[in-house]
């Protein structure tokens, strides 16, 4: 029986550690978590949001622009999240509507495809 999904990992170029954190922990104010000793020496750092884990590890030699593998983030206010990546640079683009919520995503700074979804209202 599968219970769920324990974390997600998302790569970016070997090196460019801080530079990640400062968007994932700083920009996007995501919680950094420590890493198991034993994980110590191959780089990345892992992140959680509320029960779910990320983790962000170092790979050379990758086009993440050419791929539809993503993360979604569930948000509490897309609004508020779109003007936010805005004024860092980022543009949210639409993505195809499903029904029950509303939804955009982007490009991180590491070229990794990004979703921030929000459930619609029961009017």
């Amino acid at each position: 029986m599968i219970l769920g999904v324990h974390h997600v990992q998302l790569t970016i170029p070997v090196g460019l550690e801080e530079e990640a954190r400062r968007f994932y922990c700083g920009t996007l104010g995501i919680a950094e978590i420590a890493k198991p000793a034993s994980l110590h020496g191959r780089g990345g750092f892992w992140l959680r949001a509320g029960s779910s884990e990320v983790h962000v590890s170092v790979e050379a030699g990758i086009d993440r622009t050419r791929t539809k593998a993503h993360i979604a983030w569930q948000v509490d206010d897309l609004g508020t999240w779109s003007e936010r990546l805005s004024t860092w640079g980022i543009i949210p683009l639409e993505s195809i509507s499903i029904p029950g919520y509303h939804r955009f995503e982007f490009r991180d700074p590491f070229g990794n495809r990004v979703e921030f979804i929000q459930p619609k209202v029961q009017e």
